[in-house]
């Protein structure tokens, strides 16, 4: 008699491969396509912009230089500040992807072998309607701690901007906003 594993049966991921059909689909439909990161060791972002662990990117054709979109990577070269810098993320520290102008987008479950991703973990990714990220440096997009307004912010179109980051804020006491499941 033969015995069936329980085991998880080995094969690639699906999040590399979803993260680019909605890069597409974001492009397709004219809308800025948003990374929102878990940041940590592994990472190459530029740390001056990571709030709570967590950064969000423009990886919008308009915004980046030689985005390569991998299956284990995602590498390009983006203005902060008026600095083009190199980015280096591990596809598995994206913890959603998202269109900028009406929030539609997937999110994934936090990288495994983190503290921080102590939270209950899925078993696969669920499309959700994400709040907006604040507006910030061409190329580079912070999380908000909360949501209070339904606007989406606006680029200057200024690629050498060179406003400072903003100054560090104390972590908020509320809960963050929930993601909101659409069909």
């Amino acid at each position: 008699m033969t015995q069936v594993s329980t085991t998880e049966i080995p094969g690639s991921s699906t999040r590399p491969y979803l993260i680019r059909a909605l890069h597409d689909w974001c492009t397709d439909n004219g809308f800025t396509p948003y990374l929102a990161v878990h940041v940590d060791r592994s990472v190459q972002v530029p740390m001056e912009y990571v709030k709570n662990n967590e950064i969000v990117l423009n990886v919008g054709f308009e915004a980046t230089s030689g985005l390569k979109l991998g299956n284990d990577f995602i590498e390009f070269r983006a203005r902060f500040g008026g600095m083009a810098r190199d980015i280096l993320v591990p596809v598995d520290h994206v913890v959603a992807i998202y269109a900028r102008e009406n929030g539609q987008g997937m999110a994934f479950p936090m990288p495994t072998g983190e503290s921080e991703a102590s939270q209950s973990e899925s078993t696969g990714p669920v499309s959700h309607s994400l709040a907006p990220a604040s507006d910030t440096p061409r190329g580079l997009r912070l999380a908000p701690s909360s949501t209070t307004s339904d606007e989406a912010p606006t680029d200057s179109g200024d690629e050498d901007d060179t406003d400072p980051p903003e100054s560090p804020t104390p972590a908020p006491t509320t809960p963050r906003p929930a993601l909101k499941r659409i069909k």
